[in-house]
């Protein structure tokens, strides 16, 4: 099983197969606007612009779980994050991404990829392993998404291919797109075309 297996809903009203971005790198993230995260929308809509040609989508799933810093319409929503962050690349419909209500495609890649923690070596994820598990215990335990902007990279047959936290910040994974993109014979930073052997 694959992503391509779910539908989604774009914040437009429109529904989508995810199988629609075969072929491509994908970055999913559950998105927050008045997160104090959301100035990841900057790194995301950099590469989205970035790498968009060679086949690379940023897919954001707006959610409200995380200390309510989603709580406005789906219109509302996008035009917040179009007119605040610039935000061009493709925004579905508010989600819950963890509990009995979530959306199945985040389950689905939570079970693949288990929480592993923060990265208490930094500031930021000693920050938020304790922010999370001394303020809301019950988010903390299992394997679900803890918090807003966790992101899932998948590769272009539709696996997982690496689960990226919170305190990731999207210019970190540039190398590994790259990587993934390259892999699948995409035009190189050049824009000369690599070789599919």
């Amino acid at each position: 099983m694959s992503i391509y297996h779910f539908q989604v809903n774009t914040i437009s009203g429109g529904s989508i197969e995810l199988s629609e971005y075969r072929g491509k790198v994908l970055l999913i993230v559950n998105t927050a606007s008045r997160c104090a995260y959301s100035r990841q929308f900057a790194g995301l809509q950099e590469l989205y612009e970035s790498y968009k040609e060679r086949g690379f989508e940023v897919l954001g799933f707006p959610c409200n779980q995380f200390n309510a810093k989603e709580p406005g319409s789906n219109p509302e929503v996008r035009e917040y994050c179009e007119n605040h962050f610039g935000v061009t690349f493709p925004l579905f419909e508010k989600v819950e991404v963890r509990g009995e209500q979530a959306h199945p495609l985040f389950p689905f890649l939570t079970e693949q990829a288990p929480f592993q923690g923060f990265d208490p070596r930094t500031p930021d994820g000693q920050m938020m392993q304790n922010f999370v598990s001394e303020k809301y215990p019950d988010i903390y335990a299992g394997e679900g998404i803890k918090w807003n902007f966790t992101k899932f990279l998948i590769t272009p047959d539709g696996q997982l291919h690496g689960r990226y936290e919170t305190t990731t910040d999207p210019s970190e994974l540039e190398p590994i797109i790259q990587s993934l993109l390259e892999d699948k014979g995409c035009p190189d930073l050049l824009g000369q075309p690599t070789p599919i052997i």
